[in-house]
This record gives structure tokens, C-alpha cells and sequence, in this order.
């Protein structure tokens, strides 16, 4: 069986990191590693995951050396893994337990190295577990096919979905940025010349933010994908006001699910 390795940053996530991990841990998919990097967390983090640790090998934790956000922390630990393949989850989402098993299988069919699913949304105080999740009708929809150019418009994948191969890719990490460095990294995959497969069935769950950060969200939101556009990408002014509007709309027809 591939190993996959999995990739999340961690910081002050105690509340909700317990479900996160969990959600790893009870995949079908057996052979995997969950790699995490804590970036200099003040609560409980660290402590609850040395406890997952204790019980289960493939919790694998570290402390960053110095604080420098999510980008620089998934980095750190896909500098350290050992998998066929490269995932991602955050700390405060959850994967539904076939979602690894049936990945797999999805980019075994095709020829794509970046692969991706939809998923639900769940809210903010949500405190049940991935094993237990009931259907809510607020699904991102996944595309079968996105290639660069649909993805300038728009950021198509999850990052909580994706996963891509690395025997086909290398080790990709992350620019890094500030924010978007995953829409970075699918962006700098399919510039190489790569596509990717979305597998329509959702099979993860994405902690919606608070309401009330809604808009400073969507201010930040313009601010770093312009930079993406310019300084990344090297778009022209037109095409990158194009793709500042496509990534726009989808974040503001998302924030309604």
C-alpha cells in the first residue's frame, strides 16, 4: 500500500485539534503518517499531542524553531516526509474515514498527480467527530478537471482535500508567503505542466470562520492574492485584476454555504 503522509500545522488548536487527529487516525487507509508541526503554541497543543503520540506511532510532532505561520509549518513537515504522497489537513477540519482509501484509488484511475475532493462545511462550534458527521447540505462541489489557466480564475481546491503525488512531483513545498501559499503550490504544480482531478464525492469537513470576520477576510483576501497574481505568478495587470474578481466571487459564493 502507498504511504501517505499528512501534513498539518498546529497552532493554539487545542480545542479542536483532538477531532482533527482523530479524524487521521480512523482512516481505512492504514498506512500512513501524520506529520505535524507545531508552530510555538501557548495552550495545550503540544501537550495533547505528545499524549497521540504515546498511543499511536504514527503521530509524529515537532516543535518549529521559531514562529513563522501555517506556510513555513507545513513546509517543516513535508521536509520530513517519508510517504508516496503528500495531504493536507488543517487542525481545526476533520477527513471522512474512507476519505484517504478513496483517493487513492481516484488517482490511481488517472493520470493527474494533483488530486482533490469536495467537501462540507460545518460551523465554528461544531464538536462532534468525523466518525459521526451527518450530511448538512452545505457542500463545496469539487471540479472534475482544472487545469492553470482555470485555476488562475479561481482557486478550485481544498486545501484540506488535496493531496498530490509525490513519485510524479518531487517534494513541493509551499512559497513562502505570508497567506495562499497552498493556492501557490497548486498554482506552481500546474505551471509545470500538471493537471488536476477532482473526485466529486465529499469526503472532508472545513471549520467555517466566525461571521464577524467575514469582511476583514475578504480585505485580506485581495490584498495577498494580488500579490499571488503580480509577484508569484508574474500576471500582467489585466489578467491578474481577471483573476482577483474570479477569486473574489468564489470566496463570497462560498462564505453563503
Amino acid at each position: 500500500m502507498p504511504l501517505v503522509s499528512v501534513v498539518m500545522p498546529v497552532y493554539n488548536s487545542a480545542a479542536t485539534l483532538g477531532a482533527a487527529v482523530r479524524s487521521v487516525l480512523t482512516q481505512t487507509h492504514t498506512d500512513l503518517e501524520l506529520l505535524i508541526t507545531d508552530d510555538r503554541s501557548t495552550d495545550s497543543s503540544m501537550d495533547l499531542l505528545r499524549e497521540f503520540a504515546a498511543r499511536d506511532e504514527r503521530v509524529l510532532p515537532e516543535t518549529a524553531p521559531e514562529q513563522g505561520g501555517a506556510g513555513r509549518a507545513r513546509n517543516l513537515a513535508i521536509e520530513r516526509a517519508r510517504g508516496d504522497y503528500i495531504a493536507f489537513l488543517d487542525s481545526d477540519d476533520m477527513w471522512l474515514p474512507e476519505k484517504t482509501e478513496k483517493q487513492l484509488a481516484f488517482a490511481a484511475q488517472g493520470s493527474a498527480p494533483l488530486t482533490f475532493t469536495s467537501y462540507f462545511k460545518m460551523d465554528p462550534d461544531h464538536a462532534g467527530e468525523s466518525t459521526d458527521w451527518v450530511p448538512n447540505g452545505r457542500l463545496i462541489h469539487a471540479r472534475e478537471h482544472v487545469d492553470y489557466r482555470a485555476m488562475l480564475v479561481r482557486d478550485y481546491i481544498g486545501a484540506l482535500t488535496a493531496m498530490y503525488d509525490r513519485n510524479v512531483l518531487g517534494t513541493r513545498l509551499m512559497p513562502d508567503m505570508r497567506k495562499r501559499q497552498d493556492y501557490a503550490l497548486w498554482l506552481s504544480i500546474m505551471r509545470d505542466g500538471a493537471d488536476a482531478r477532482g473526485l466529486t464525492e465529499p469526503l472532508a469537513v472545513y471549520r467555517a470562520h466566525q461571521a464577524g470576520s467575514l469582511s476583514s477576510n475578504k480585505l485580506s483576501l485581495v490584498q495577498y492574492n494580488w500579490a499571488l497574481y503580480r509577484e508569484h505568478e508574474r500576471l500582467s495587470v489585466p489578467r491578474a485584476t481577471r483573476a482577483l474578481t474570479g477569486a473574489v466571487w468564489q470566496s463570497l459564493r462560498n462564505a453563503r454555504i
